[in-house]
């Protein structure tokens, strides 16, 4: 039998795609819910990592896709910056930010991912840091500094409003993601609210940042599914990316209004409430 099978790809595919985007941790709803069903899944093989290479994918490809004309201003004014040996306009500033906040992640991530992965893939764990997940959200809610709006361009307030050591935070804080359980996009947009972002901007800083780190991370792990690595995966796997792909387009389209006017709270309370609860079921069954 296939390790993971078309039904199981699929869920978790919808799964991943929405959860990836809510600050409510992927990586961990995909440790903790096969459990929950009692699906023979080893969180901690390497065909199980095998296969997210191909949900991340997907998602990192419909973020690139709805911020394209985001990203054509921002590699604009990036050539230009080069060109002109100076970051003269918001696009280039906003540009050399996001390289910044790329840096550190990636670096983290290279050094750490398969270690703290493997490490923590664990239901237990996972329910855990999701709780605790649940509190980083509420800090930054309580923490969260109020800027006045500088510009009336969603990239222009974000490049006026992050300094560049705060870029280098905020990407870095996406580390923690790697550890089942805590939110990429959670500790991001968390990041961008301590410095003084809205929360729409705040999300939208942080899904460009995900982006690139995402898409470098699935690309370099794409040849294990290719390779003896994918036995029994690429079928699911590809079915899990179609339903990823879908559903992280309507989580990000949802998002992007949702942060117009509302806030983390919501967020964080499921994640205190579903994490604790997991968290007592597994130490009792």
């Amino acid at each position: 039998m296939a390790p993971i099978s078309y039904f199981q790809g699929a869920v978790l595919g919808l799964l991943q795609g929405v959860s990836e985007l809510f600050p409510v941790s992927s990586l961990g709803h995909s440790v903790i819910l096969p459990s929950l069903l009692g699906w023979n899944i080893h969180q901690d093989q390497t065909y199980f990592l095998t296969f997210l290479v191909a949900l991340h994918l997907a998602t990192a490809l419909v973020l690139l896709g709805f911020f394209w004309s985001d990203w054509v201003r921002i590699i604009k004014g990036l050539g230009r910056s080069l060109r002109d040996r100076e970051i003269g306009d918001p696009d280039a500033k906003l540009g050399w930010l996001l390289i910044i906040g790329t840096i550190p992640a990636g670096i983290l991530g290279l050094l750490l991912q398969d270690k703290l992965r493997n490490l923590f893939a664990s239901p237990e764990y996972a329910s855990i840091f999701l709780a605790l997940n649940g509190l980083l959200l509420f800090g930054a809610e309580a923490l969260r500094r109020r800027a006045p709006v500088v510009a009336e361009d969603d990239d222009e307030r974000i490049a006026k409003t992050v300094g560049w050591g705060q870029a280098a935070t905020v990407g870095g804080a996406q580390a923690i993601a790697l550890i089942p359980g805590f939110s990429r996009s959670g500790a991001a947009m968390g990041g961008g609210l301590l410095v003084g972002l809205s929360h729409k901007d705040a999300a939208r800083f942080a899904f460009l940042l995900a982006t690139p780190i995402i898409l470098a991370a699935a690309v370099l792990k794409l040849p294990d599914l290719a390779g003896s690595q994918g036995n029994g995966v690429r079928g699911p796997a590809l079915v899990g990316a179609l339903c990823s792909a879908l559903s992280a387009y309507f989580a990000v389209r949802f998002l992007m209004k949702y942060f117009e006017t509302r806030t983390l709270i919501p967020f964080a309370i499921y994640c205190l409430c579903a994490g604790t609860a997991c968290a007592i079921y597994f130490a009792v069954t």
